[in-house]
C-alpha cells in the first residue's frame, strides 16, 4: 500500500511538471498583444466596425487559461470620436481548454463579456444605424469562419497549425445595457442589467440557455432632462434549450419559457405575463419566426377590474414573416374566468408602422354580468337574468384604433342579431348595420320603483319637486358629444316601456356634438309610427328636437298597454297625430317642464267605452221638457270623429279647438294639461244637432242650450272620477237663455203693436222703408 501511494504521488508530480511546462511554453512564445492588429482588421473586414482596444490583451491563469481584453469600443464608419460608440464593453475574456491546446487545437471553454453597451437609433427617415452593419455581415458571412480560425492562433496565418473546435463550455454576458432611440416616434427604449448564459454551446446540438434583463420605455426623448418616469418598466426572463444551425442561419429555442412582470404608468401593481412554447424558430435565411404550441398566461391588474388580478390564458401558434412585417396567429383559444372562451385566427400586417389585423373570432356563450361588475359598469336590471347568455361569431378586421365585426352573428338572451358592427377603442366611434328578430329592452332597464314609494314621494308636499331634481340623467352627454355615430337597426319585434313595436326600422347619425335620429318607423298597434329628431350637445343644457307621427293607431290596446295595472281602456278608435316638439335638459322631469311645440291629431271610428253620452244628454233633455225617454241605449258612446290641436309652452299643453262629433250631438271645448304634475282641466259643451242621425228628438229651443261637461284630475288618478256635469256653467247658460227668451217675447209684442203703424208708414214712404225698420227693431230686441 505504501509503495502504491508513492507511485500515485510521483504521477501527480510528473503531471504538475508537464502542466507547468505547458503554461510556460504558451505564455512565453504566444504574446496576446500580437492578436490586436489582426483582430481589429478582421472586425473591420467582416462588419465595418472600427474596433478600438484601449485596454491590454493579457493571459489569465486562474481559474482557467484564457485571453482577456479591457475597455473595447466599436464605432460605425460614419461615427466621430466625440460620439458615444455604437458598441462597447469593459471586459471580455476567452477561456481555453488546456489539453486540446497541447495537441494543436483551440477549444474555447468559456466566453465572458462584462459591461456591454449597445446603442441603436432610427433617424427621422426611419433608417436604423444597424442596417449597414447587418448588410455587411451578411455579405461577409461565408468567409468569416476561415478568417477567424487562423487569427486565433497568432499573427502569422501561414505558420499556424492550430484549429478551432467550437464547443464552448460556458458563455456569459453580464451587466449589459442597450438603448434604442426612435426619432420618428420620439420615443426611447432602454434595456438594462442584461445577463445571458449558456452551457455546452455547440452548433451540432441543443444547449441550455438563460437570459434576463430590465426593459423601460419612455414616451419622450428628453426624459432624462425632465426626470420622467418610464411609461413601461418590465423585468423579463427567458430560458430554454437553444440550437444554432449556423450554416442555415436558423436558431431554435426549445421548451421556451418567457416571464415578464411589468409596471405601467398610472397603474398600481405588476402585470404578470408568462409565455411558453414547444419550439421557437428564427430563420434568418427565410426571414421567418415561428412559435409552435404557444401558451400565454396573464394576470391583468387594473382599477376598473377590481382589486384582484384577472387570470387569462391564450393558446396559439405564430408564423411571422419578418421581411413583410406580417404574422399569422392560428388556433387561437382565449380562456378566462366566468366561462370566457374565445377562439379563432388572426392575420397581422404592417407590424412595424401601422399594425392591422383581420381574421375570424368566435365567443362561446357566457354571462356578461360578472365582467360588467368587474368594470364597475353593471347596473340593476328589471330582469336579473338579463345579459347571462351572450355569444357571437364574426369575421374581424381593424387596427390599433378601431375594430370591425364585418359579418356578425350575435345571440343576446335568446335574441339573434346579424350584420356589421364597428367601434373605436377610444369610445368615440360607433358604426353599425344590424338586423334582429326580437328585443325586449324592458329587461335591461332599471326595475320599476315600488308603487307605494313612488306614490309617497308624490303625496308629500314639496317632495315631488325635489325628487324630480335628483333624478338620474337620461343619456351620457359627455360621451355622446364626442361620438361619431352612423348606424341602422332593423327589428322584427321590439318591446319597450310595455309597448310592442313590429317591423322596426331605425337610422342614427351624428358627430361634432350633434346626434340625429334620421329615421324611426314601426308598425304600431295596427297603425304606423314614425319619427325623426336631433340632439344638440354643444349647448348647455342639451337641446332635443322630435317630429313624431302616428297614423291610424288603435287606441284600445295602446291605452291598455300604457295602464300600469292593466285595466281596460276607456276609449277605442284609430288615432292619427303629428307635430313638432323641442325641449332641453337631461332628466325626464326637466324635459317635461321645458317642453315646447305643437301637436295636432284626430280619432276616427272611435267610441267612449262603458258610458253613453247620448243617453245621458237625451235623458237630461227629456227631464227638462217634462217627459221620459224609453229608447234602448248601447253601453258605449260611438263618435264619428274627434280632433284637437295642442300648443305646448314650458310643459303645459293647451287646446282651444277640441271637437267631438257624436251622432246628433256636437261636443266642443278647451283645456290644458300640465305635463310636470300630470294634472289636467277640460271644459266642454255638448249641443244637440238636428239631422237624420239625431240622438233623440228635442225641442228646437233646447238645441240652442249647450250642456257643459268638465273633466279634471290627474292622469294617474281614477278615470271614473275625471268627468262630471258642470252645473254652474249649465245654470249660467239657462239664465242667458231665459234673458234671450224674455227679449224675444218682448220683441214679438212690440212688433204686433207696431204692425199697423208700419203698414201706414209703408204706404207713405214706400214698401221697403217699413221692412227695413222692422228688421232693425228685431235686431235690437234679439
Amino acid at each position: 500500500m505504501k509503495r502504491l501511494l508513492q507511485m500515485l504521488l510521483a504521477a501527480i508530480g510528473v503531471l504538475g511538471v508537464v502542466v507547468a511546462a505547458a503554461v510556460v511554453y504558451v505564455t512565453t512564445f504566444l504574446d496576446p498583444e500580437d492578436f490586436k492588429p489582426r483582430l481589429v482588421e478582421v472586425v473591420r473586414e467582416q462588419s465595418g466596425l472600427e474596433l478600438t482596444l484601449d485596454g491590454p490583451l493579457s493571459w489569465s491563469f486562474y481559474p482557467r487559461l484564457g485571453v482577456s481584453v479591457e475597455q473595447a469600443e466599436g464605432r460605425l464608419p460614419e461615427q466621430s470620436e466625440e460620439e458615444a460608440p455604437f458598441l462597447a464593453f469593459t471586459h471580455a475574456e476567452v477561456s481555453l481548454a488546456f489539453a486540446p491546446l497541447l495537441r494543436g487545437e483551440i477549444a474555447i471553454e468559456g466566453l465572458t463579456l462584462d459591461g456591454m453597451q449597445l446603442r441603436l437609433a432610427r433617424d427621422e427617415e426611419g433608417r436604423g444605424n444597424w442596417e449597414t452593419l447587418l448588410q455587411r455581415l451578411d455579405e461577409r458571412r461565408e468567409g468569416a469562419e476561415s478568417a477567424l480560425a487562423p487569427a486565433s492562433a497568432g499573427p502569422s496565418r501561414e505558420s499556424s497549425n492550430l484549429a478551432v473546435a467550437l464547443n464552448i463550455a460556458s458563455v456569459q454576458v453580464r451587466n449589459g445595457a442597450a438603448t434604442y432611440r426612435d426619432l420618428t416616434q420620439r420615443t426611447e427604449w432602454v434595456v438594462e442589467e442584461i445577463n445571458l448564459s449558456g452551457t455546452n454551446v455547440n452548433p451540432q446540438r441543443a444547449f441550455p440557455f438563460k437570459s434576463s434583463f430590465k426593459l423601460k420605455s419612455y414616451a419622450t426623448l428628453d426624459w432624462r432632462e425632465l426626470e420622467r418616469s418610464p411609461a413601461l418598466a418590465s423585468d423579463i426572463s427567458l430560458e430554454g434549450r437553444m440550437r444554432l444551425v449556423l450554416a442555415e442561419r436558423r436558431y431554435l429555442l426549445e421548451g421556451l419559457k418567457l416571464s415578464t412582470a411589468s409596471l405601467l404608468a398610472g397603474l398600481e401593481g405588476r402585470q404578470q405575463l408568462d409565455l411558453s412554447g414547444q419550439q421557437l424558430i428564427l430563420d434568418l435565411s427565410q426571414q421567418r419566426l415561428q412559435l409552435q404550441e404557444g401558451r400565454l398566461e396573464a394576470g391583468l391588474r387594473h382599477p376598473a377590474l377590481g382589486e384582484e388580478p384577472v387570470p387569462l390564458a391564450l393558446v396559439m401558434a405564430v408564423d411571422a414573416d419578418l421581411a413583410e412585417n406580417s404574422a399569422q396567429l392560428r388556433d387561437l383559444q382565449l380562456t378566462g374566468p366566468d366561462d370566457l372562451s374565445l377562439s379563432g385566427h388572426l392575420n397581422l400586417t404592417d407590424l412595424d408602422r401601422a399594425p392591422a389585423y383581420s381574421g375570424q373570432l368566435s365567443v362561446a356563450p357566457f354571462s356578461l354580468r360578472p365582467w360588467l361588475s368587474r368594470l364597475g359598469k353593471m347596473v340593476e336590471t328589471a330582469d336579473p337574468q338579463a345579459l347571462t347568455d351572450v355569444a357571437l361569431t364574426s369575421p374581424v378586421q381593424g387596427d390599433l384604433e378601431r375594430l370591425e365585426l364585418a359579418g356578425l352573428t350575435m345571440v343576446l338572451d335568446g335574441s339573434t342579431f346579424t350584420g356589421r358592427l364597428g367601434a373605436g377603442f377610444d369610445g368615440k366611434l360607433l358604426d353599425f348595420e344590424l338586423q334582429g328578430d326580437r328585443l325586449d329592452l324592458d329587461r335591461y332597464l332599471p326595475p320599476p320603483e315600488p308603487a307605494d314609494q313612488s306614490a309617497a314621494r308624490r303625496d308629500l308636499p314639496g317632495l315631488g319637486k325635489a325628487y324630480a331634481q335628483d333624478a338620474g340623467t337620461l343619456v351620457p352627454a359627455e360621451w355622446l358629444s364626442q361620438l361619431n355615430l352612423s348606424g341602422t337597426l332593423d327589428l322584427a319585434q321590439l318591446h319597450l316601456s310595455g309597448l310592442d313595436f313590429t317591423e322596426v326600422g331605425l337610422a342614427l347619425s351624428g358627430g361634432d356634438g350633434k346626434q340625429r335620429l334620421e329615421r324611426f318607423g314601426s308598425v304600431f298597434y295596427d297603425g304606423e309610427l314614425s319619427a325623426s329628431g336631433a340632439l344638440d350637445l354643444t349647448r348647455e343644457p342639451i337641446h332635443w328636437q322630435l317630429k313624431p307621427s302616428l297614423s291610424r293607431v288603435r287606441l284600445e290596446p295602446l291605452l291598455q298597454a300604457l295602464s300600469e295595472d292593466g285595466s281596460a281602456a276607456p276609449l277605442r278608435g284609430r288615432l292619427t297625430l303629428d307635430g313638432e316638439l323641442e325641449t332641453r335638459a337631461n332628466s325626464w322631469p326637466a324635459l317635461k317642464r321645458n317642453l315646447n311645440g305643437r301637436l295636432k291629431g284626430h280619432i276616427d271610428e272611435g267610441a267612449v267605452l262603458d258610458v253613453n253620452v247620448s243617453q245621458e244628454l237625451c235623458t237630461l233633455a227629456a227631464t227638462l221638457e217634462g217627459r221620459e225617454t224609453s229608447r234602448d241605449w248601447s253601453a258605449d258612446t260611438r263618435f264619428e270623429r274627434a280632433e284637437a290641436g295642442l300648443r305646448i309652452n314650458d310643459g303645459v299643453a293647451r287646446s282651444e279647438d277640441i271637437l267631438v262629433l257624436i251622432p246628433g250631438i256636437e261636443l266642443g271645448g278647451s283645456g290644458e294639461l300640465d305635463l310636470g304634475s300630470e294634472r289636467f282641466d277640460l271644459r266642454a259643451a255638448a249641443r244637440f244637432v238636428d239631422g237624420a242621425d239625431a240622438a233623440c228628438p228635442v225641442n228646437r229651443r233646447l238645441e240652442r242650450v249647450p250642456l257643459p261637461v268638465r273633466c279634471s284630475g290627474e292622469l294617474s288618478g281614477d278615470s271614473g272620477e275625471w268627468c262630471r256635469f258642470d252645473r254652474e256653467a249649465f245654470q249660467a247658460t239657462l239664465a242667458e237663455l231665459l234673458r234671450d227668451e224674455a227679449s224675444r217675447r218682448a220683441g214679438e209684442e212690440l212688433e204686433e203693436r207696431l204692425e199697423r203703424p208700419l203698414e201706414r208708414l209703408e204706404e207713405r214712404l214706400g214698401e221697403g222703408a217699413g221692412r227695413e225698420l222692422r228688421d232693425t227693431l228685431r235686431g235690437l230686441l234679439n
